[in-house]
């Protein structure tokens, strides 16, 4: 079944650490080892043990987890969930955990909605196994097989469209656009990749794996960094030059043309690839609807979300890039979509988007 990954949990709230536990003992290739109700248990736990993963709220009593968080990581480096809620002041603390070092974000599971807790099973035992990959860049690991899950919804893009049709791929023009995909790591990679680029570049749309609510404050603090505009993509936002759109946590973003003019489609749906946003919803709205127009990237991240998108743009003409190996905290979403032939360049971070700009002129 492969090797299991040792989980310690970190909640103030009992309710919480028994529902994780539960959700997270589901998957055969995950094991809590233990839970604490505040860091300072949680701190002499890990005097005498050594998980693999600690999974861990920032808002909590005696400590709090941004402190807990930096002692981890000055005294003992370990990989380091969020699971936070979904209040602006626990979205933006649970964004700096990820500046100071945690790997992933994922929202507390609400009970008492069968749908929400299914989906959170899928979301926080992927993010613990993308978690545990970054630690040493462990990528060969391939985790439990997929019988031994407990939910394991793996749809494509097809339930949100149709695969792009040759005969009707837009006729290429001036103005190009560009998508952009990440996950796991993401968000520093982001933030650096956005950092570079001038005021005038091309209208950019990103899906960034983060649960809802966590979206806007990230897109906000891009925007404060950046020279150009970032902002949280609402539906019928148009995709303009200088400006990045940051697709809705929990929400599709699909981009579509009138005319001229690209525009995001901001959507329900089920789970693609296991996540939404999805990176392939938005790739293959780009293949079918820019074509030639765009310019793929796809990121750091586990697992495949992007794979067949990106195949599916570099079909259709677009110029693809993937951030390359050494640059990402986990190499899985690239890797798969270079293995699939759809990537035209390989890169280090620091020069995707000097060959954005350069391939959107």
């Amino acid at each position: 079944m492969g090797k299991t990954i040792r989980v310690l949990v970190v909640d103030d709230s009992a309710v919480v650490r028994q529902t994780l536990k539960e959700v997270l003992d589901s998957d055969q290739g995950i094991e809590v080892i233990g839970v604490a109700a505040d860091p300072i248990f949680a701190q002499r736990y890990l005097d005498n043990e050594a998980p693999d993963v600690v999974i861990t709220d920032v808002e909590m009593p005696r400590m709090d987890g941004l402190t807990f968080l930096r002692s981890i990581m000055e005294t003992n480096p370990l990989p380091v969930v969020v699971c936070s809620s979904k209040t602006e002041e626990g979205s933006d603390n649970a964004l700096k955990a990820l500046e100071y070092g945690a790997v992933e974000i994922v929202q507390k599971p609400r009970l008492g909605t069968k749908q929400f807790l299914e989906e959170s099973t899928v979301r926080l035992c992927d993010a613990v196994r993308a978690a545990h990959l970054s630690r040493g860049r462990l990528r060969n690991y391939k985790g439990p097989s997929r019988e031994a899950r407990t939910v394991e919804p793996k749809l494509t893009a097809d339930v949100m469209l149709p695969k792009p049709d040759a005969g009707r791929v837009s006729v290429e023009t001036t103005e190009k656009v560009v998508v952009v995909g990440a996950s796991t790591g993401g968000t520093e990679a982001l933030r650096e990749f956005l950092e570079a680029f001038p005021e005038d570049c091309p209208g950019i749309v990103i899906v960034q794996h983060m649960p809802e609510h966590f979206t806007a404050a990230f897109a906000k603090r891009l925007d404060s960094v950046c020279r150009i505009k970032v902002k949280e993509a609402a539906d019928d936002d148009t995709v303009v030059r200088g400006r990045a759109l940051i697709a809705p946590g929990n929400k599709h973003t699909l981009l579509k043309r009138s005319g001229a003019r690209y525009y995001v489609e901001v959507k329900d749906g089920p789970l693609v690839c296991r996540h939404r946003p999805s990176v392939d919803v938005l790739f293959r709205s780009a293949a079918r609807y820019a074509g030639k127009n765009a310019v793929g990237v796809i990121m750091t991240g586990m697992g495949d979300d992007g794979a067949r998108g990106m195949k599916e743009l570099h079909d259709a003409g677009a110029r693809t890039i993937a951030q390359d190996e050494a640059s990402c905290v986990v190499f899985g979403m690239p890797n798969e979509a270079i293995k699939l032939g759809g990537v035209d360049t390989v890169l280090p971070l620091d020069g995707i988007a000097e060959e954005v700009v350069r391939r959107a002129r």
